[in-house]
């Protein structure tokens, strides 16, 4: 098969149509999950197109798009094996509980280990696997802290305009900020390997 930089997109539109009833109905299967077939459905043809140079047509193009899926299918349960290893539920409460455990009675820092996962600091952004875990511990925060989290870090909003959109005051914002650094600082400690 010729596929070109000029035709990739038409080619796996081709694709896109002949074969997502089959990859889905095969994910759906593998997941019993409408919302995570889809998805696995998704990342199969985005890896496709990505990937596309590498398929030299010595296969059906049906076989090399379900060896994707596969694929994908194994990453979303060694990452959900990860993610549920410890059940660790991010809310609102659980954030005052850490902020508040950061002090003792006497109201001094207690002396606190750091985990081993934050000796590999520098690397960790550099792994896809981690980048994973720490979307989803994002998508778990609460609404509002993730908003807060997500407008200061990934859109580089400035707080005043943050404070405006979550209509709340500048201290509020900065406890919602610190809490939820915490959350998610917890949340990959106990779901990262």
């Amino acid at each position: 098969m010729n596929i070109t930089i000029e035709n990739t997109k038409s080619v796996i539109e081709s694709w896109v149509h002949q074969f997502s009833d089959e990859l889905y109905s095969w994910a759906y299967y593998k997941t019993s999950s409408k919302e995570t077939a889809e998805d696995l459905v998704q990342e199969t043809f985005l890896a496709a197109y990505h990937k596309i140079h590498t398929f030299q047509g010595k296969s059906q193009p049906k076989t090399w798009l379900f060896a994707i899926l596969n694929n994908k299918v194994i990453d979303y349960y060694r990452l959900s094996a990860r993610t549920t290893k410890n059940n660790f539920q991010l809310t609102e409460e659980s954030g005052f509980e850490l902020s508040d455990g950061l002090f003792n009675t006497t109201e001094n820092w207690v002396n606190n280990k750091v985990n081993s996962i934050w000796e590999q600091e520098g690397e960790l952004l550099d792994n896809p696997d981690f980048n994973l875990v720490m979307q989803y511990c994002i998508e778990d925060l609460p609404q509002k802290w993730k908003t807060a989290i997500t407008s200061k870090y990934l859109s580089d909003l400035k707080a005043d305009d943050i404070c405006k959109e979550l209509d709340i005051t500048t201290s509020n914002y900065w406890q919602i900020i610190h809490r939820a650094k915490l959350l998610l600082k917890r949340c990959l400690e106990s779901k990262w390997d």
